[in-house]
């Protein structure tokens, strides 16, 4: 004998049925993103900055005794880093031996740009900066630094510009460049914290942005732009001096890293902020 379906069931089949066809096409706003070897438009020139440019909010909080990473751009003592490691700091030092900080001057900061430069007696082993646009979608970037304190390093590859808007202590905008990390030092996990000021190195060894934030969620870096880089320089008149590369690779990058800290190229910056504040 036939049994028949109750009728609770079929109502729940076509609730089912009505909320399937509803959400199975939303699109998926908290999903990761696209690996970077699946980065579109790969190959295309990096396009000028635009008002369609994806936006990032940053908070920017009052700043507390913290660490970051900078980078020499020339023998005089000139070194560059990003604005909010050193804003706010009473006193700033670089570790260029195992417990031997040497303090460092605050030179200038950018007004317009998460940049600044500081300035010690020395700077060995400069960087090479390229701040010409020529970049492409997809490039490799390098990025080398102190992340959590230690010494690390990520790689990633070049997806797009963006437009960095920070509110809280300091308001403001900027153009940056995003990119998606495909990898970083073996056992670093969590946030790239530390890594802030440092520089990313293409794969020819020339320095293109200094790391400015992060998205851990969402395995993004932003550096600044090196038009950024470019104008805040000539504004200070830095002469850059750097003439020796290592080229960096997927295979290479860690020890090209290690490299670079050991030449005292990229050191740890130390920041001890007022007490009054």
């Amino acid at each position: 004998m036939l049994r028949l379906v109750p009728d609770w069931i079929i109502y729940m089949l076509a609730f089912l049925g009505v909320m399937w066809a509803i959400f199975s096409g939303a699109p998926a706003h908290d999903a990761p993103p696209p690996p970077p070897e699946a980065i579109e438009f790969e190959g295309a020139m990096l396009p000028p900055a635009s008002v369609f440019d994806d936006r990032v909010v940053v908070q920017v909080s009052r700043p507390k005794d913290g660490i970051g990473s900078a980078f020499a751009i020339s023998e005089e003592g000139d070194w560059l880093t990003a604005r909010h490691v050193v804003e706010g700091c009473e006193n700033v030092a670089l570790l260029v031996a195992p417990n031997q900080y040497v303090e460092a001057e605050q030179i200038a900061w950018s007004s317009d740009s998460d940049l600044a430069l500081i300035r010690t007696s020395i700077s060995p082993n400069p960087v090479v900066l390229n701040t010409g646009s020529n970049l492409r979608i997809g490039t490799y970037g390098y990025h080398v630094g102190y992340p959590q304190g230690r010494p690390g390093e990520a790689v990633s590859r070049l997806m797009s510009r963006a437009k960095l808007i920070t509110n809280g202590e300091r308001e403001g905008s900027e153009s940056v460049l995003t990119w998606g990390e495909s990898g970083r030092t073996e056992g670093l996990a969590g946030t790239l914290g530390g890594m802030s000021g440092g520089p990313v190195y293409d794969e020819n060894g020339e320095v293109r942005g200094v790391i400015i934030a992060e998205s851990p969620r969402r395995g993004r870096i932003y550096t600044s732009s090196p038009e950024a880089m470019s104008k805040f320089l000539e504004e200070q008149g830095v002469a850059l001096m750097g003439t020796t590369t290592r080229a960096f690779t997927p295979q290479t990058y860690g020890s090209q890293a290690d490299s670079a800290r050991r030449l005292l190229q990229v050191v740890k910056v130390a920041c001890d902020v007022e007490e009054s504040r």
